[in-house]
Formats: structure tokens, C-alpha cells, sequence
């Protein structure tokens, strides 16, 4: 422990060195009062200068640590100028627009890079998240490289963050909250993330200590902007996991935009590359818009749409794994019958609209309506076979010297899953003199949920079948003796649910910044209201409501070093989603309690500059303390609720992350994390909770070869000690605890860029695109069998239960075409 401390002490105390170069940059995109780009306006900054480019791009360094006025002059336009004060190395956007009617002046001091580094949000390029290779590339691909946020499953898109699960991080598009499906059970039926990454503009994470405007749930929120475009463009990716197009349309006047994108995903190939030798063909696509109305200079008005369907055919063949030591190896065969078919349909509409009724005060009004249609049917028949690979070494499971065991499995469901969500919202955003601003909302959400369950399973072994693990039967001591008890299901679930939620939330904040002596401190105070009632045909809950207050406080010293130091946290509390109702039997419980959450952030972000190339450290230190837990078990990727509230928990933690250009032009980031989190049932004392990943490292690199510029390198690597989820989803867990093995996977790609914003073709065919590149990808480069659950196997004389590792998938090649117009 006290090298913890010391490790702590070290690392807050750590300021690197100063480099001597004091300069600051501005950039941006200048347009005119039609929102076209122009060309070739003059800016100058004392004896700096700099010209903006045919698309309106401008980019200059100017002093920093005092006021520099610009000067943006146009042959016929009306000269415009800007104060800024920026520290050293700190880069402002700033996209002006130009007119012929007056001079405009403004006066912009800014402290900080952007007032999402004083909040504590990450922020990602959105060009990173489209090179970074993976089997689910996009941006849970590379939120799972950062600190504190955690996944062993290469095919799910779903994170754990410091602790908490699946169903505990807040998504965002054009704030408005998303939904993803409720019968998911494996990473491979998942298809596709709800993102749509083509068509993002902004990228905005937060792993904890986030402030009262961004909801009601436990652990992470992410914040996606989709872009409103200003011409007219389009973009395509196909590789053999499918492809992608979309498409930037503007109108002539500049008031209608849009971004559209369809998506189709294949998993075929990663599946191929398990043990498991199936017939699957699956069907994941999507259609995704988000259109733009300029009503006038006060009044926007736009709409988000997604239609998706995911259909997933399912026909086990053969399995073959082999497991064990190398004293003692082992080998499983199994030989499949039946299959299953599993279809989502989501159909999700938004719309917002924005009015700005002066300078200071801006209202929005969002309704959105979220329907989706799940179905989980299947019926498999596995027959197995366990037994010991002869001595000679060869590990074909046909060619055993012992046959330990053989048995049958018949697993069975028909679930079907019929959700409705609808909300309604209003927010405001009002700013006073010496930097004052309220931030309010008011939201209503209704949640009609139709669900039925029938789910079970019949387990036979060496021809004696095998009774339920949780019940009170009579000792079955086959084949000694005779079985004289009832024949029932190993396991089995039969339930139907109709259940509605109505939800009423309100959440106020105030943010401020002013002077502390020679420094300058940032501070936010707000809290959030939330009453919900769970009704039903059977069922009806009683009137429930929770107030959660939380708060910022960001402190700038007038130190010659770029640094910040932010202490963050409050109340936090989850109200229960339909799932967390649903117990292990799946009944629904209509009095379930939210969870509640004290989060305690405190973090150093410290920005400098190595081989004259800008970088940022990143330390953060962590504590919640959980009280009305809700526990679960989690097999894959389903969770399964206790739905009691029985439990009491904590997570603690240390996170860093230094990124940076390590390669001139580029960013990488290096991550590090470590992780304790355990839960407390009944009074049993602790233990370590399904996502006590107690450590994590990523890297995420790019390079290109120096001599020949236009062959890049991404390098997507995790590594992440074993999770709790070894033993049965049914076992109790303070009997029996077991440990996956530690997941490491390194994904790699190479690609030839033809054309981009440094290398434009001037003539031929080429000269259409504005990007173009070809490329190779390796996934699992290193082949490493990453298990995600082990699937039990009996031996019915011996009474032994063997776990049989659940490997994900080995080393796979792909091809990738990227192309912008």
C-alpha cells in the first residue's frame, strides 16, 4: 500500500520540462455569411501571416502568454479582427464568417485548449477512429484503448468502465439518448454499433465525475455530434467484413444539409476462425440520416433516423477444442444439430430544434421515439465427447487414449421482445456577465415493454440426465443407484411481461470562471431529479424518486507549465431500465431501487512539449462507493439481474494516458489502469464483482514509413487481466469463484494512401477524390486464444466438471478500400 501511495505522490508531482518554444496556433475554416468557404483572406498577427486556402482553411502560430490581435482582410469583404491571449502550445479553432455589410471585432481569452479539458472529457478525432483497425472498428474500437474503460470480447461493441457494466454508460447523437438491443447474448449476433462513424464531426468521452446535464446512470458517458456539412461530398469503405457509403448534401441557399450513410456488416469471417465450424450467414444493415433546417439565424430545426435490421442464421457444425497441460492435455469434440435464428429490427426517429433568442439565451426542444422487435429462437443439439490426447503429442480430438466422458446438451428458447421508448425534452442554456451560465432541462420518457421468456435446457450425461443445480431433489447417485425423482429442465425460464415505465427528470447547473489570486479556477454545480413508476398487467410499482448533486472544480495555476488539476464527483444514482427489473427467473420486480453511486474524481492533465512535438499526460484517481446494489452475472455479454437490491459495493482506481505526436504529424496514446472493484451480498462479506479487471495496458500507434510518406502503420494493442467469469452463470459465486485467462490482442494495418489533403491529384481519374487508400489488416496478429465464458462439461462416474475454454477469434486478414469524393 505504500507503494501505491508513493506511485500516487510521484505521478501528481511529475512536470516533465518546459520546452523553450512559447507559441500558440490558430486555426479554422473561413466562410461567408452563405456558409461557402473563401479563398484567400489575409491574416495577420504582428509580423505573422498566413492566406487561406480554396476550401477557407488558415492556419498560424502566434506568441502566447499575451494579447494578439488578428486581422482577417478579403478583397471584398469587410476586414475582421479577433483578440485572443493563449497559453503556450494551445491550438484555438476558430471558424469565422466574413461579410460584406460591417467590420466585425470580437475578444476571445482562452485559458485552456478547449473547455472540455477543464470538464475532464476526452476528446477523439474522429479520422482517428476511422484508421484504427479492429474487428468492430469505429469508436467503442478505440474507446476501449483508454484507461478505465474495459472489454474482452473483440466482437461485441459494447465497455465496462471503472467497474461498472453494459448497461451503465450513457451514449449520446445530437443529444439524444440511444438505445441498443435488450436479447444480445453473444458478441457475434451484435452486428452493428449505433454509430455510424462516417457521418461523425465530434467525439466526447467521460469515464466518471460527469456533470448533472448528462443523465442518470452509473458509470461513463459518451457525447457524438454528427456533422452538418457545407458541401456537397461522399465517402465509401468496403472490406470483406462489408462496407459502407454516405453522402454531404447542401442546398443551394445553404439552409438544408444532410448526412446520410447505409452500412452492411458480414461476421462470416471472424466466426470462421473459431473452434466452432458453423453454417452463418447473418444479415447486419443499417440506413442513418441526420438533416439540418436553417429557419433563420435564431431558429434551427433538424432530424436524426435509423433504420436497422440485423438477422443472424446460425448452424453449428463441429467443434473442436483442445484445453488442459501439458502433463494432462485434453480434448473436447462436439457434433452439432438444429440452429438458431435471431432477428432485430430498431426503428429510431428524432427531432430537435434549436432557437436562440438572443446572445445568451438559447432554448431546445427534443423528441425522439426509439421501437424495437427482437426475436431469439433457437433449438441446438450438442453431442460431446472428452477425453485424453494419446501421449505421442498429436492433439486431434479423434484420437484419444480415454474416453472421460460423453453427453448430450439440448438447448431450447423462444424469445420474443417488443420495447417502445418515447421522450420528450426541453433544455435551456442562459449566460450572464463575468463568465456566468445556467444550463436546465426538464424531460419526460414513457417505456412500453412486451416481453415473453422460454428458455431451457436438458443435460444428459454418459446417458443419465442430469437434475437442476439450485433445487432440492432427491440425491441422484447414477448409475449406482436408481433415480426414483422427477426428470426436469437443467435450467428453465418461462415468463411474460407487460410492463410500462413513465420517467420524469430535471437537472439544473451553473458554471463559472473567474480569478484565484494569479491563478484561474472553473467551477460547476449542479444536481439532477428523477421520479419513475413501473406498472403492468400483474404488477404495480410504487412511486419512486432519487436527487443527485454533483460538482466541478478546475483550478489553472499561473505556472509557466500548461496544467490543470480537477476535482470532480457527487451523488450519482440509476434508476432501474427494464432489464435490472427482470430477475434470474425472469420476473419482473416493479419496486426495484435505483442504484446509487458516490464517485469521487481527482486528475492532474498536464500539456508540454517533447522533441518540439505537443503532448498531454493524464492522471486520474478514482473511488465509488455503491450502496442498493443490484447484482448480476454475466454470461458473454448478457447480464442477468438479481433484480433485490441486496448488495453494497466500491470500485477504486488509477488511470493515465500520455498522448501525443510520438511521430511527427500523427497521434498514438499509451494507456494504463488499475482496477478494484468487489461487492458485498447479504452481508457475506466481499468479493470481486464480473468486472474486477484489475489491470489494463493499450497502445494505440500510427507511423508511416519516413522515406516513403504515404504508407501508413496503425497498431490497435490491449492487454487486460482475467475477469471473474470462469465458473457458471448459475453458481454461487461465494462457493465457487475461477478467473479467465488474461486477454491480450494486437491488431494491425497497413495502407498505401493514394490520395489525401497532402497528396491531390491534379489530373486523370484520380482527380475526383479527395482520399483514396488501400489497405491490409490483421487481427489477432499474434494468434492469441483470448476465452471469453468455458462452457462446463460432466463426467457422470467421476462426478468432475471440466471447464472448456470459449475462445474468441485467431488470426484473421482483411482488405480495406477507403475513398472520399
Amino acid at each position: 500500500m505504500n507503494h501505491f501511495k508513493l506511485i500516487i505522490v510521484f505521478l501528481f508531482l511529475w512536470i516533465g520540462y518546459a520546452s523553450s518554444a512559447q507559441s500558440a496556433r490558430v486555426k479554422g475554416v473561413i466562410l461567408d455569411s452563405g456558409n461557402h468557404p473563401v479563398a484567400d483572406v489575409n491574416v495577420t498577427a504582428g509580423d505573422k501571416t498566413a492566406k487561406s486556402d480554396t476550401k477557407g482553411r488558415f492556419d498560424i502560430f502566434v506568441p502566447s502568454n499575451k494579447k494578439v490581435v488578428l486581422i482577417f482582410t478579403h478583397i471584398s469583404l469587410k476586414m475582421m479582427t479577433l483578440s485572443v491571449n493563449l497559453k503556450p502550445y494551445e491550438t484555438f479553432v476558430f471558424n469565422p464568417v466574413m461579410n460584406n455589410s460591417e467590420e466585425q471585432m470580437g475578444e476571445v481569452f482562452v485559458s485552456s485548449k478547449n473547455k472540455k479539458r477543464v470538464q475532464g472529457i476526452t476528446v477523439i478525432d474522429p479520422a482517428t477512429i476511422k484508421k484504427i483497425p479492429g474487428t468492430n472498428a469505429g469508436i467503442e474500437n478505440v474507446l476501449k484503448t483508454l484507461p478505465g474503460v474495459n472489454s474482452n470480447n473483440e466482437l461485441s461493441t459494447q465497455y465496462a468502465v471503472r467497474g461498472g457494466n453494459y448497461d451503465e454508460n450513457l451514449v449520446y447523437v445530437n443529444e439524444i439518448e440511444v438505445y441498443r438491443p435488450f436479447l444480445i447474448r453473444s458478441g457475434q449476433q451484435e452486428g452493428l454499433s449505433f454509430t455510424n462513424t462516417d457521418l461523425v464531426q465530434n467525439v466526447d468521452f467521460s469515464a466518471g465525475g460527469f456533470q448533472a446535464k448528462f443523465g442518470d446512470k452509473l458509470s461513463s458517458v459518451l457525447d457524438i455530434t454528427y456533422r452538418k456539412p457545407t458541401e456537397f461530398g461522399a465517402s465509401l469503405e468496403a472490406s470483406f467484413l462489408g462496407g459502407s457509403f454516405s453522402v454531404d448534401a447542401v442546398s443551394k441557399n445553404k439552409k438544408w444539409s444532410a448526412v446520410t450513410g447505409v452500412r452492411y456488416r458480414n461476421n462470416s469471417l471472424l466466426v470462421n476462425s473459431q473452434d466452432t465450424q458453423t453454417n452463418y450467414t447473418p444479415t447486419f444493415a443499417d440506413l442513418q440520416t441526420n438533416i439540418n433546417y436553417d429557419i433563420s439565424q435564431k431558429w434551427q430545426l433538424s432530424f436524426l433516423g435509423n433504420i436497422s435490421q440485423n438477422k443472424y442464421l446460425y448452424r453449428p457444425l463441429t467443434r473442436e477444442t483442445k484445453f488442459g497441460t501439458i502433463d494432462q492435455p485434453m480434448a473436447l469434440a462436439v457434433f452439432y444439430e438444429g440452429q438458431e435464428k435471431d432477428q432485430y429490427d430498431t426503428y429510431f426517429g428524432a427531432i430537435k430544434t434549436t432557437y436562440k433568442s438572443s446572445s445568451s439565451l438559447t432554448f431546445k426542444l427534443i423528441g425522439s421515439l426509439f421501437h424495437t422487435i427482437e426475436q431469439e429462437h433457437f433449438d441446438i443439439l450438442a453431442q460431446y465427447r472428452l477425453g485424453n490426447v494419446d501421449e505421442d503429442g498429436n492433439r486431434n480430438p479423434d484420437d484419444v487414449d480415454f474416453t472421460r466422458g460423453i453427453g448430450t446438451q439440448l438447448n431450447h428458447a423462444r424469445n420474443d421482445l417488443d420495447a417502445l421508448i418515447a421522450n420528450i425534452e426541453l433544455k435551456g442554456f442562459k449566460e450572464w456577465k463575468h463568465n456566468n451560465q445556467v444550463e436546465f432541462g426538464l424531460k419526460y420518457t414513457r417505456e412500453s415493454i412486451r416481453d415473453r421468456i422460454v428458455e431451457w435446457e436438458v443435460i444428459d450425461s454418459a446417458g443419465f440426465s442430469l437434475n437442476p443445480p439450485i433445487l432440492d431433489l432427491p440425491k441422484n447417485n447414477q448409475p449406482y443407484e436408481p433415480y426414483t425423482g422427477p426428470l426436469l429442465p437443467y435450467q428453465n425460464i418461462r415468463a411474460t411481461n407487460f410492463n410500462d415505465i413513465s420517467r420524469y427528470s430535471v437537472y439544473a447547473q451553473w458554471n463559472n470562471k473567474s480569478d484565484l489570486g494569479s491563478s484561474q479556477v472553473w467551477y460547476t454545480i449542479g444536481a439532477r431529479f428523477q421520479s419513475w413508476q413501473v406498472s403492468g398487467a400483474d404488477v404495480e410499482g410504487k412511486n419512486q424518486a432519487v436527487f443527485s448533486p454533483r460538482a466541478q472544480f478546475a483550478l489553472k495555476p499561473d505556472w509557466e507549465m500548461d496544467m490543470i488539476f480537477r476535482v470532480s464527483g457527487g451523488l450519482y444514482h440509476q434508476p432501474p431500465f427494464y432489464r435490472e427489473l427482470r430477475d434470474s427467473n425472469g420476473e419482473v420486480d416493479p419496486n426495484v431501487k435505483a442504484q446509487q453511486s458516490i464517485h469521487f474524481v481527482i486528475s492532474n492533465d498536464y500539456n508540454f512539449k517533447m522533441w518540439n512535438r505537443p503532448f498531454k499526460w493524464v492522471t486520474e484517481v478514482y473511488y465509488k462507493s455503491l450502496s442498493d446494489v443490484n447484482t448480476y452475472s454475466i454470461d458473454n455479454v448478457r447480464i442477468r439481474y438479481v433484480a433485490d437490491n441486496n448488495a453494497k459495493a466500491f470500485a477504486q482506481g488509477l488511470d493515465f494516458r500520455l498522448n501525443g505526436e510520438f511521430v511527427p504529424g500523427t497521434e498514438s496514446w499509451i494507456s494504463f489502469g488499475y482496477l478494484k472493484t468487489e461487492e458485498n451480498y447479504g452481508s457475506k462479506g466481499y468479493i470481486a464483482r464480473p468486472t474486477d479487471q484489475r489491470l489494463k495496458f493499450a497502445m494505440l500507434f500510427q507511423d508511416y514509413m519516413p522515406n516513403i510518406p504515404s504508407i501508413k502503420l496503425y497498431l490497435n494493442l490491449v492487454y487486460n487481466t482475467g475477469l471473474p467469469g470462469g465458473s457458471p452463470s448459475y453458481s454461487d459465486p461465494y462457493l465457487y469463484q475461477n478467473r479467465l485467462n488474461d486477454y491480450r490482442r494486437a491488431d494491425v494495418g497497413f495502407a498505401k494512401v493514394f490520395i489525401d489533403q497532402n497528396n491531390i491529384a491534379k489530373a486523370g481519374w484520380l482527380k475526383a477524390f479527395k482520399e483514396l487508400s488501400l489497405g491490409v489488416e490483421i487481427f489477432n496478429i499474434f494468434n492469441n486464444q483470448n476465452a471469453i465464458t468455458n462452457t462446463w462439461v460432466r463426467d457422470a462416474y467421476s462426478k468432475n466438471q471440466y471447464a472448456i475454454p470459449n475462445y474468441m477469434t485467431s488470426r484473421v486478414f482483411n482488405i480495406k478500400l477507403n475513398a472520399r469524393l
